[in-house]
């Protein structure tokens, strides 16, 4: 290219930079550009509903009422343990600990709820140590008891899951066979939405558990959103 070329080059960039009308398009491309793509992005499907709650009130390790009534308008995730467990409850219990170091940004749009499956046992006073050992925030992380048939109601009629009764169970503890008591009851997590309604039952593995909580940031948005 001549000098000349090059001069009626440069001469015409410096003529379009100079026009106003060249940067407001300049920015306008620069800034819908990203706003667009977010626009038409395509969202993850909405979470089923799988079925709808009943209302239920229960006992917290305070010894206050605390129920369905109380969880209104936050998300929250649930799952289902008893203090003296010998199996499963330990597991489960950390990894609600885990969760709950990871939603302790939420403030009160998200909560934790332990229901015992063991209320003869499990009284408020029993919980409230139990909460205390695995370092329960009691702003996000609720330990429930009640009444026997009350739990049942709750546990096997509205979530559907299990609530066995006591029984021994045989275990090798460092290669000695012991007699403990246990109870059959669900391992799963389940996530409620804050209208009660639960929207997706969860195994305890580091896939499902993350898989649970990208579902519940979806369900928080969602909440967010609407009360917008």
């Amino acid at each position: 290219m001549t000098s000349l070329g090059i001069r009626r080059s440069n001469s015409l960039i410096e003529t379009l930079v100079s026009k106003k009308a060249f940067w407001l398009v300049f920015v306008l491309y620069f800034f819908s550009v990203p706003f667009l793509k977010s626009v038409f992005r395509e969202l993850p499907p909405e979470l089923p509903v799988v079925k709808e709650l009943p209302a239920f009130s229960l006992t917290n390790s305070f010894g206050k009422t605390y129920g369905s009534k109380e969880l209104e308008g936050r998300v929250y995730i649930a799952n289902f343990i008893f203090t003296n467990c010998p199996s499963s409850c330990l597991r489960l219990t950390a990894e609600m600990q885990k969760i709950q170091k990871r939603v302790r940004g939420l403030g009160q749009k998200v909560a934790l709820v332990s229901f015992t499956v063991d209320p003869e046992t499990d009284n408020p006073k029993t919980l409230f140590k139990y909460a205390r050992k695995h370092q329960a925030n009691p702003y996000i992380w609720t330990f429930l008891t009640g009444k026997t048939e009350d739990m049942q109601a709750t546990i096997i009629d509205g979530f559907g899951t299990e609530m066995g009764k006591m029984q021994e169970v045989e275990a090798n503890v460092n290669g000695e066979t012991v007699t403990m008591f246990d109870i059959a009851h669900s391992e799963k997590l389940v996530l409620v939405d804050g209208h009660g309604k639960i929207r997706g039952y969860y195994d305890s593995t580091s896939k499902d558990i993350n898989k649970l909580m990208i579902d519940l940031g979806l369900l928080v948005n969602k909440e967010q959103y609407l009360k917008n």
